[in-house]
């Protein structure tokens, strides 16, 4: 676990180590990212920058590791590329956050762009971009970042992330929330392989939902960010998503218990506790959105390397369909329209 100071002994020795061996998986995904210059997703109209408003709610996208939009009442129509370029992005309110690798050993910038693709905040970071939310007022701006490893499939381990939070308004800036206290089953808890992932924020742009593992096991967690804490809710929940209405939770669960398996997109109902399994039967690990109170959306990517973003139910009727094409790290900008 490491503090907001810096780096500890363990993240330090952990880059160290496992440097050679990421080398070639993040050297390919930081070349595509490093790439001057948008390109167009194949079959799609491109204009000027997705900045331009028709008069409705879009989609912002990746496609091709190009920040662009697309309308959300016609997602397979005209593609706004911007000549941003990120690993993750993700936009709410007046806020676009951006994560962008700066080399292939894992330094990565955090860039936080008004709605006119102006640079207000420019963070520097250690470790390879992997989540990245906004809240909805666009104050809040979190990250995941992997510092070893490259997945969340090894159920007994064998990686470590960093989970920080920028308040944008106040410049306040935590790099781990794993320096907060923890609370377990109603117990303070203190551990050395403590990790915390998936950040997603509640209207109030304080609490806080996250993922925590510990111990072997995955919880479901929730933080309060002006007091430095967070306590479990359940087990089982990750890369948790806050409905826009705050009752459910979108999170992908481990398919047996077991991340080697893969995982089931489902909905948990947090006043019942009542899970609901969605009707993707395929193995979705991302941190899915809410395009409104009865539908989310999340990356896929298909065998040949292509993402693209699908749209399911909320509630485990229907089926999937897919919604953008050769894109990924969906954000609409009102889930509530």
């Amino acid at each position: 676990m490491s503090g907001p100071s810096g780096l500890s002994l363990r993240a330090r020795g952990v880059i160290a180590g496992s440097a050679a061996a990421l080398l070639a998986v993040v050297a390919v995904g930081y070349a595509v990212s490093a790439r001057p210059g948008p390109s167009a997703p194949t079959g799609s109209s491109v204009v000027a920058d997705a900045t331009a408003r028709d008069g409705g709610p879009r989609i912002q996208v990746l496609s091709n590791g190009v920040l662009s939009s697309v309308s959300l009442q016609d997602p397979g129509g005209p593609r706004n590329l911007t000549s941003q370029r990120c690993d993750r992005a993700f936009a709410a309110g007046d806020t676009i956050g951006c994560l962008r690798p700066v080399n292939p050993l894992g330094a990565t910038r955090l860039v936080v762009l008004d709605r006119a693709l102006r640079e207000r905040r420019s963070i520097p970071l250690t470790g390879f971009p992997n989540r990245l939310r906004v809240s909805a007022s666009g104050r809040m701006v979190a990250w995941t970042l992997f510092i070893d490893g490259h997945s969340y499939s090894s159920s007994g381990g064998g990686f470590s992330t960093r989970a920080g939070i920028l308040d944008t308004r106040t410049g306040t800036l935590t790099e781990s929330v794993e320096g907060f206290a923890a609370t377990v089953n109603g117990r303070p808890y203190q551990a050395a392989d403590m990790n915390v992932w998936g950040v997603t924020f509640a209207d109030d742009d304080n609490r806080f939902y996250a993922t925590m593992s510990s111990g072997g096991h995955r919880y479901l967690i929730e933080g309060d960010f002006a007091a430095r804490t967070f306590k479990t809710v359940t087990d089982g929940v990750e890369c948790p998503s806050l409905s826009p209405d705050g009752t459910r939770i979108a999170f992908k669960a481990a398919v047996g218990g077991d991340p080697a398996r893969g995982w089931r997109l489902s909905v948990l109902d947090l006043a019942t506790r009542a899970t609901v399994a969605l009707a993707e039967s395929r193995s979705v690990d991302d941190q899915a959105i809410w395009l409104n109170e009865h539908t989310v959306a999340y990356g896929l990517q298909r065998s040949d390397g292509t993402n693209d973003v699908w749209a399911v139910p909320a509630d485990g009727t229907g089926g999937p369909r897919r919604l953008v094409s050769g894109a990924n790290s969906p954000s609409v900008d009102d889930p509530g329209l």
